[in-house]
């Protein structure tokens, strides 16, 4: 049973140097490594974009990968949690995976559960959670808040993407 670790990207544009992954964000990445060890996973997704062009968030993520030798895949369009669940999911079918664990940081963890098991699960893909647990900062929780209404819009639209690319 093919076993899958996906990591949300997560950046902030630093003006001339560009579009460029958290802090955070390589936490996740090393999170992920440790739960790719543990987990004996086949592959590990990295998925996110670069607004105006430039190396994307998964492609900086694959970068810092120093984990496992594992197939490493990146997802480099997806802006938001729900396109990082609609565009990652083909990507894992196409590999005969059937369970995923997600990488997310705390406080994306109730977004990132709705978002990708309404994704996933449709597909027959098991997917749990693995939070990194650190202590977020304030202006991520109001993120997350202001996001979560957002969230049943954001799984319908998911879906019509997938639905639209089987047609």
């Amino acid at each position: 049973m093919p076993l899958a670790v996906v990591v949300p990207g997560h950046g902030i544009s630093r003006g001339e140097r560009g579009h460029r992954i958290t802090r955070r964000c390589l936490r996740l990445v090393a999170e992920a490594e440790r739960v790719a060890a543990r987990l004996g996973a086949d592959t590990v997704v990295f998925s996110g974009w670069a607004p105006g062009g430039g190396r994307s968030e998964a492609e900086q993520m694959r970068d810092a990968w120093r984990g496992q030798d594992v197939e490493l895949v990146i997802e480099p369009t997806a802006r938001m949690t729900a396109e990082n669940a609609s565009r990652t999911l083909p990507l894992l079918l196409a590999r005969g995976v059937d369970r995923a664990v997600v990488v997310c940081a705390l406080p994306h963890l109730p977004r990132a559960r709705v978002l990708f098991r309404g994704v996933y699960g449709e597909a027959g893909v098991a997917t749990r959670f693995h939070p990194l647990r650190l202590v977020p900062p304030p202006t991520a929780v109001a993120w997350e808040l202001a996001a979560l209404p957002l969230t049943p819009f954001q799984l319908r639209a998911a879906r019509a993407e997938l639905a639209r690319a089987a047609r």
